[in-house]
């Protein structure tokens, strides 16, 4: 059985890099709990392929697997340019307009006239991922003249962003409707929604979603900061998407957004993902750099639920290692004292319900009887995600009856998911933790386990016992 020994969990994206079934399997044995299927590149034959070759990787080592379809959302692109690119220089003006024709040192299309609508003389325009500013001078019905505040190159198709300003665009483009209906009709057990900026995108795809998978949200734009709280309110879990989120707000500003978000998203009891640029010099070198593993380190000891790995697995020349050096990272922060402190010291407010008020008192109680896990039986997930918010010392093992629920946990912090047939009564039901958790290596004769479940079974929210229990 595969037993990881880490609490913090890794997502990775497929790609070229790794979709053959050989290598996705060592990346799996080597420490990835959620693959990521990126809608923004690829077929859907393709994504298929990696699907099925998940979900026969799942039933060899007999794992729930949580697969995330992350949509690719409303991304902005210039056109094209007649040699392909361009030089730049400060002071230059370039006219962005809706003229599909290829461009040239004097304008390039710009073919999404709500953004042309939306802008105004004085507003900036960030493009190539931010190598680029630009500054609208002048507006036209149908064009902007913008001139170059710094930037010396710009080609075909590059992306841009728009700081501050809230574009009347959806969330889900058509490509997106008709890729998120490929990926439920898979069976994808996460939707990650790119690009939300208010809080009726995310209705409008939870509605799309209609319970199928849960829905994360990406948080990428300014606004979404702003509309932080109601979004998370109505999403199943949160990814902080740093690369075009750094775009747009300033670079001193992302570590505390960090802190923010994931404090936040931990406090209402959501899983959350920290992405983007956590190892990225992997994608050509076999080693990270030391800023790279502090910054893996510094979202463990934020208390995120999981690490993602972008281009370093899809597209890289060492995925491997790039897993192997992310699980090293993870594991070794989990150790440190410090880490721990850290997680105890931030206090989390409860709800007066019983189910809140038993998961709490079993985390105490585990503690101090050092127990060697935490057993959930949960038809919902619902309690298992209440225990995993407090951050446990030691594995949270999730017990259901539910297959699709199980893949779903496997994103949270500390989870160890395992599909099993139903419990006719809690003594059949102590039997099957002690005998799950020494099966999969989470306790051995003679420690004890703290178990948690609800009467009657297969009753969602209606955790109301709490029992310790011996492992023979």
């Amino acid at each position: 059985m595969i037993r990881r020994n880490r609490q913090t969990k890794i997502v990775a994206t497929l790609g070229p890099a790794s979709e053959s079934p050989d290598v996705l399997e060592t990346l799996f044995l080597k420490g990835v709990d959620v693959f990521r299927l990126n809608y923004s590149h690829g077929s859907h034959e393709a994504h298929q392929k990696r699907y099925d070759a998940i979900r026969a990787l799942e039933e060899k080592y007999k794992r729930p697997i949580a697969i995330l379809a992350d949509m690719q959302g409303p991304k902005l692109r210039i056109g094209t340019f007649r040699e392909d690119r361009i030089a730049l220089s400060p002071g230059m003006v370039l006219r962005m307009d809706l003229d599909e024709e290829e461009g040239d040192e004097k304008r390039v299309s710009l073919p999404h006239p709500e953004v042309i609508d939306a802008l105004n003389a004085g507003d900036d325009i960030l493009l190539d991922d931010g190598n680029v500013r630009m500054r609208v001078k002048k507006k036209g019905r149908t064009w902007l003249d913008c001139e170059v505040v710094f930037g010396n190159k710009l080609s075909n198709n590059k992306g841009f962003n728009i700081p501050g300003v809230i574009l009347p665009i959806t969330a889900l483009t058509e490509k997106d409707r008709k890729d998120l209906t490929h990926a439920l009709d898979m069976g994808c057990d996460w939707i990650a929604q790119s690009f939300v900026q208010r809080p009726d995108d995310v209705a409008e795809a939870r509605r799309l979603i209609a319970g199928r998978a849960g829905l994360m949200i990406k948080i990428e734009k300014p606004s979404a900061l702003e509309y932080l709280e109601q979004m998370v309110d109505l999403a199943d879990g949160v990814m902080l998407a740093r690369g075009d989120l750094g775009v747009e707000i300033p670079a001193e500003d992302v570590p505390s957004v960090q802190k923010r978000v994931v404090r936040l998203v931990r406090h209402a009891g959501k899983p959350i993902v920290v992405a983007t640029q956590m190892l990225e010099s992997m994608v050509e070198n076999a080693r990270p750099t030391r800023a790279e593993a502090s910054d893996v380190a510094t979202a463990v000891y934020d208390g995120t639920d999981a690490v993602m790995l972008s281009a370093e697995t899809a597209v890289g020349r060492y995925p491997e290692e790039a897993v192997s050096i992310m699980d090293r990272i993870c594991r070794r922060t989990e150790s440190d004292e410090t880490y721990r402190r850290i997680i105890e010291a931030d206090q989390l407010e409860y709800d007066s319900n019983a189910s809140d008020a038993i998961t709490t008192a079993a985390n105490q109680v585990a503690q101090q009887i050092q127990a060697a896990c935490i057993t959930n039986f949960t038809s919902s997930g619902s309690t298992t995600i209440r225990t995993a918010r407090q951050r446990p010392s030691m594995p949270i093992l999730c017990l259901t009856e539910y297959l699709s629920v199980a893949r779903r946990l496997a994103i949270l912090y500390g989870v160890h998911a395992v599909h099993v047939g139903s419990a006719g009564s809690f003594a059949e039901a102590v039997g099957k933790a002690t005998q799950q958790a020494k099966i999969h290596g989470l306790a051995s004769k003679g420690q004890r386990l703290v178990i948690t479940a609800g009467v009657p079974f297969g009753t969602p929210g209606s955790t109301n016992i709490l029992r310790v229990a011996w492992v023979e």
